[in-house]
């Protein structure tokens, strides 16, 4: 176990369960420890990785926590934990497979989106970047993930309107690759990642890196900038929204 992760081996796969009750809340501890264990799997010798995480995937950042943060630095340094829990997935040397396990906003999409292979629970589950609805500008590297999943203009909706989708429209639209029932959504991630590794293993990984170079640049310290991010952060419309969704989420 590392921070708040649970690792369990299924043969040469690596399952990584988010393990942080309720909502598996992205705090810099969880962050830094996916892309902890993301290392750990592979350098272990793990030949494929399952991100798992429970009745909530991830609910995305940890919001209350970071309102209680009062210097630029402290914010700007937690944001950076997720970038950087994004960047170990994406850049990942085997593949990464999301057993969305259920709802999945904000940075739990962001996340899922670094991986390879999306298996969803099929039902009233949630998926997009709802940023927009709560005062955030997502950057043009995160805008990317979203765009090369589902295309340009519709990528562009879902980013304006903040909107999220269920299963079945996320699976129809190409945000996630397959539906299965929640109790058979990390057996799925598992027989997908026995398939491909069945295939011969140097042109499999060459292929995916030319595939997946264009992941890894937008997200790209270069092509993100935390101080543009953390002025938005602090913009008096962003807190105001920031603080209405805490008081919701209390009730």
């Amino acid at each position: 176990m590392t921070a708040s992760i649970d690792t369990i081996e299924h043969g040469a796969i690596v399952e990584l369960r988010l393990a942080r009750p309720p909502v598996n809340a992205l705090d810099p501890a969880l962050c830094a420890g996916i892309a902890a264990a993301v290392d750990a799997a592979v350098t272990a010798g793990a030949r494929g990785i399952v991100l798992s995480g429970g009745k909530v995937f991830s609910a995305g950042l940890d919001v209350p926590h970071l309102l209680t943060l009062e210097s630029r630095e402290a914010v700007g340094a937690a944001w950076t934990a997720f970038l950087d829990a994004a960047r170990a997935i994406a850049a990942s040397p085997v593949p990464v497979v999301a057993a969305i396990t259920g709802h999945s906003p904000a940075g739990g999409c962001v996340l899922a989106l670094c991986c390879d292979y999306r298996v969803m629970a099929e039902g009233a589950f949630r998926i997009g970047l709802n940023e927009t609805q709560v005062g955030l500008v997502a950057p043009d590297g995160i805008q990317h993930l979203m765009r090369r999943a589902v295309g340009a203009h519709r990528a562009g909706l879902l980013l304006v309107t903040g909107e999220l989708v269920d299963s079945a429209r996320a699976l129809d639209i190409g945000l996630v690759d397959e539906l299965a029932a929640p109790d058979d959504v990390v057996a799925r991630a598992i027989a997908w990642l026995d398939a491909l590794l069945a295939l011969p293993s140097a042109p499999v990984l060459r292929t995916r890196a030319i595939a997946r170079a264009d992941l890894r640049a937008a997200l790209d310290p270069a092509n993100i900038d935390i101080d543009t991010f953390v002025d938005a952060w602090n913009d008096p419309d962003t807190q105001a929204g920031l603080r209405a969704l805490v008081a919701r989420l209390g009730k």
